[in-house]
């Protein structure tokens, strides 16, 4: 069984999609193993807590503060800087944290931790339609 997700971002930051996985698997009602794949090269997955905002930004944070922009003068070596100061260090980042996750599912409900959640998580400014392949088998 296969859908798409269709995420729709408006800069920076964690963008949680886990009501829509859930409620697509909500017709499974068996086990198995969901994979998510970002159909992107400057934006990435993950699995992170969904019940404090401080944690997406703080996270969000370390990362812009780890990969700054490409006019900042730590990364004066980057080549790739037609496209914008944001999108080499997208593409850094999205190198750094998965494109890709697996998540048992029970009884057609993905198994995640009490306060666990599943984001994209965008590297750009501008406003985007993430695309996120979903497989169950």
């Amino acid at each position: 069984m296969q859908t798409e997700f269709i995420i729709s971002t408006h800069g920076p930051g964690l963008y949680e999609f886990t009501k829509d996985v859930r409620n697509w698997l909500n017709s499974v009602e068996r086990d198995g193993l969901l994979t998510l794949f970002v159909r992107h090269t400057s934006c990435s997955l993950a699995i992170q807590e969904n019940a404090d905002p401080e944690v997406r930004t703080d996270l969000s944070a370390f990362f812009d503060r780890l990969v700054p922009p490409s006019d900042h003068p730590s990364m004066a070596y980057l080549r790739h800087t037609y496209e914008g100061p944001d999108d080499m260090p997208a593409h850094i980042k999205a190198a750094l944290l998965p494109v890709s996750l697996s998540i048992p599912v029970a009884s057609g409900k993905p198994v995640l931790g009490t306060w666990q959640g599943i984001y994209l998580f965008e590297h750009r400014t501008a406003a985007h339609q993430r695309r996120v392949a979903a497989h169950f088998a």
